[in-house]
């Protein structure tokens, strides 16, 4: 249920926040919660993927995408995720979500989420997404578009190329 007040904490916030562009990180200062924890007090894995979907949520929000995909009928959807876990987060821990997206290709949008404790790299996620609508997927040109950029992509990080 937390998640779900964090959701519309988000899409409320960043009615009234400054745009940001599409290379632009989104940092979103969170706290371990019980809602969060497994049996060893800590963060659940699980919620690691379920808040890199705040990430992603944040980004497009704040890059006017979110809103103008729903008027079309789009929606996104994640295809896959890769987790790396360097240290735990510990019940009621702050923590700060750092995600970005590392670049794309013609279909897919990739990410990276890192998690960070005092500085610290708890966990770094990489994950893809693509944006769908009736017929299928939406190509990332088309997405793009949408918000008027037209430059190329980054070039990929090599863990994008062999695990996702």
């Amino acid at each position: 249920m937390l998640l779900f007040f964090r959701v519309a904490f988000i899409i409320l916030r960043n009615l009234f926040r400054r745009r940001k562009d599409m290379l632009d990180a989104s940092v979103l200062r969170l706290r371990v919660w019980p809602t969060d924890m497994d049996l060893n007090f800590h963060l659940n894995d699980g919620r690691y993927v379920s808040l890199t979907g705040l990430g992603r949520l944040d980004l497009m929000s704040r890059t006017r995408l979110l809103r103008r995909a729903i008027k079309r009928g789009w929606y996104p959807v994640v295809g896959g995720i890769v987790i790396r876990y360097r240290r735990e987060i510990k019940a009621f821990e702050k923590f700060t979500l750092h995600s970005r997206i590392a670049g794309w290709d013609e279909k897919w949008f990739y990410f990276e989420h890192r998690f960070e404790t005092n500085g610290t790299v708890a966990a770094l996620a990489y994950s893809r997404g693509v944006m769908r609508n009736r017929e299928g997927a939406v190509p990332a040109r088309d997405v793009l578009a949408l918000i008027g950029y037209n430059e190329p992509s980054p070039a990929l990080p090599e863990i994008v190329s062999k695990f996702l």
